[in-house]
């Protein structure tokens, strides 16, 4: 676990001055947890590129400190409670397994602000909660999979059976059968968001199984690396990737926090911070689509970025009916859509992928 020097020189201040009134003019210090590291190039890089963002938007008076690699559980609660002993008025905990100890540490400091990613969990007024909605994005990278795949088989490397990462491979497996009937996803549960050695294992393992496309819900480029040596394709995860796998990589998906980061922090300072469950997707730039490289054709190409722009405008909406369950009962009528609260809770597979989610 590694912290900042500013975050080490805010803890020594906390514990040998403490009590001591600080100037008024000191800068608004905001704080980030991370699971991972920023030189993961997937998700902690993209919350730590709009943790710069921030810094750069406001200036002198905002200062922002981070801890990398903390694990969920009590190590969290620690970490949380350690920088804002080291004076953080706001604190950003990026990880869906922070939830339990970012309250926890929230009960403690009502004066601090608390935003948790991807999390539910806001049992004190100043907790707040915000995700984007990755299943738009996944959507668009399965229709680009199902017109690219040879073999038919996608694999699919997933991180924790949560609903987040549950709604991500039903989304892109619906719109990859829309478009190939014959298609078929296998999943593989690495059960970890960062680590390249599992991560890489079980890119193998897919690709050793027959799939010529690779998706993954994880955050290292172990699976891009592989991909590109055995000559398949992959997407980015998180960030665009690209310089791990120029060729085959075909797209990704990216996650923009920084108008995010930059809004709350800026009401926070202002005192029109008001707790919310913020969950915005491409049309709010949260969630945006990489480069589509010359390995998609023109046709392919130009249809995902009408499914980007039917999402956008609220026109399309990936889960839309007639969508069954993976046990063949009706989920969706035709034409009906998928309400928040069910996708938020999604636990199942929808019809057509074999296998069974773990527990």
């Amino acid at each position: 676990m590694k912290l900042t020097t500013s975050l080490l020189a805010g803890v020594a201040l906390a514990t040998g001055l403490a009590g001591a009134a600080m100037a008024q003019d000191d800068p608004f210090q905001v704080g980030f947890i991370y699971i991972g590291t920023p030189g993961d190039y997937g998700w902690t890089y993209e919350h730590d590129q709009a943790r710069l963002a921030v810094e750069e938007h406001y200036g002198d008076a905002v200062e922002t400190v981070f801890l990398e690699s903390v694990p969920e559980g009590a190590d969290a609660e620690r970490a949380i409670t350690t920088m804002v002993l080291g004076g953080a008025d706001m604190v950003f905990t990026t990880s869906f397994g922070y939830g339990e100890a970012t309250n926890a540490v929230a009960g403690q400091f009502p004066d601090v602000y608390f935003e948790h990613a991807t999390g539910y969990l806001r049992e004190h007024d100043n907790v707040s909660t915000y995700s984007a909605r990755f299943y738009e994005g996944r959507a668009v990278i399965g229709h680009i999979a199902g017109h690219l795949t040879e073999t038919n088989i996608v694999g699919y490397i997933a991180s924790y059976p949560i609903p987040e990462v549950i709604r991500g491979i039903n989304s892109a497996y619906l719109h990859a059968r829309e478009v190939n009937p014959d298609i078929e996803f296998r999943v593989v549960w690495a059960y970890t968001w960062f680590d390249p050695a599992v991560e890489g294992d079980a890119a193998q393992a897919l690709i050793d199984a027959g799939a010529d496309v690779l998706m993954q819900h994880t955050d290292s480029t172990a699976p891009q690396a592989a991909a590109q040596e055995a000559g398949i394709l992959s997407f980015g995860q998180a960030s665009d990737m690209f310089q791990f796998a120029p060729r085959p990589r075909v797209s990704s998906i990216i996650d923009d926090w920084a108008p995010y980061y930059i809004r709350r922090v800026g009401e926070a300072m202002e005192g029109t911070w008001t707790q919310s469950d913020t969950w915005e997707g491409i049309a709010e730039g949260m969630v945006a689509i990489g480069e589509m490289t010359e390995a998609i054709p023109a046709e392919v190409q130009a249809s995902a970025q009408a499914m980007i722009d039917a999402i956008a405008a609220g026109e399309y909406h990936p889960f839309t009916g007639p969508i069954n369950r993976q046990d063949g009962t009706a989920w969706l009528a035709d034409g009906e859509v998928a309400d928040d609260g069910t996708l938020a809770g999604m636990d199942f597979y929808v019809e057509g992928i074999t296998g069974e989610i773990p527990n």
